[in-house]
């Protein structure tokens, strides 16, 4: 039995150039540096960067086309792995950037293939829809937030300190210095006035009702509201001392 030949990028031309010249398109490889230019009539010309996989070298070809035509495709065989297990966010790059996508079928496989090549994305100008409610969570936290206490590219999202985090650690140090206290003097000492409902809604299960409106810390909260109220000291201390180092170095 024969071995089957390692596919080349080449192999993926001739499917694109029939599939382009079906509409009406003059088609050529390899000209002035790109792989595949296709003309029709007085539009904007057509031009295809081909790659056996998607990665960062086919995007950035793909975006330095942009300066000689609007009509840029990125073209990849039909059966490419990055596309099956990403292709929903590299669409969604892809559009961003202003470029299509083609899936094209190596011409031994397009008999088995609805058509040769599949057109995933057409390119046209991207303007993103930003969101006023997601903008104003993050500003809210930011806002809210005290200090700087993480790490910037922590991974571990259930361990980060957020603003609402630092609002029960607050709730938790005045229960365990004056006991179980009526939520009211607690959002009176502290002036946070969603303290009975921090306390209520549990999320860290680090507080107890113990009576009517009265909340205590739970076991669970003395232990764990100690051990961030300690991250709290270190952030705090490497916070210092990385000021101080860049004052230093400033100096000199």
């Amino acid at each position: 039995m024969k071995e089957r030949l390692a596919m080349k990028e080449s192999d993926l031309y001739l499917p694109l150039k029939q599939f382009l010249e079906s509409q009406g398109y003059e088609v050529k490889g390899e000209v002035q540096n790109c792989d595949v230019v296709a003309v029709r009539g007085e539009e904007s010309p057509v031009v295809v960067e081909l790659k056996l996989s998607l990665n960062l070298d086919v995007v950035l070809q793909a975006v330095e086309r942009l300066s000689l035509s609007p009509q840029v495709y990125v073209g990849v065989p039909l059966g490419c792995g990055a596309l099956k297990r990403r292709r929903r966010q590299i669409i969604k790059l892809l559009r961003m950037l202003g470029l299509g996508l083609l899936a094209i079928a190596h011409e031994t496989d397009a008999r088995t293939q609805n058509g040769n090549v599949k057109i995933l994305l057409d390119p046209r100008p991207y303007k993103p829809r930003q969101s006023k409610q997601k903008q104003g969570r993050l500003l809210g936290e930011f806002t809210k937030r005290v200090g700087d206490p993480n790490l910037g590219g922590t991974a571990m999202r259930k361990g980060l300190m957020t603003a609402y985090r630092q609002r029960a650690i607050r709730i938790a140090e005045y229960l365990r210095e004056h006991g179980p206290t009526k939520a009211s003097a607690i959002a009176k000492a502290l002036e946070e006035p969603k303290a009975r409902d921090i306390m209520y809604k549990n999320v860290y299960g680090w507080f107890d009702r113990v009576a009517l409106g009265q909340y205590a810390l739970s076991p669970r909260g003395v232990q764990e509201s100690l051990a961030w109220q300690e991250r709290i000291i270190d952030a705090n201390s490497i916070e210092s001392l990385s000021r101080k180092e860049l004052f230093n170095t400033n100096r000199t």
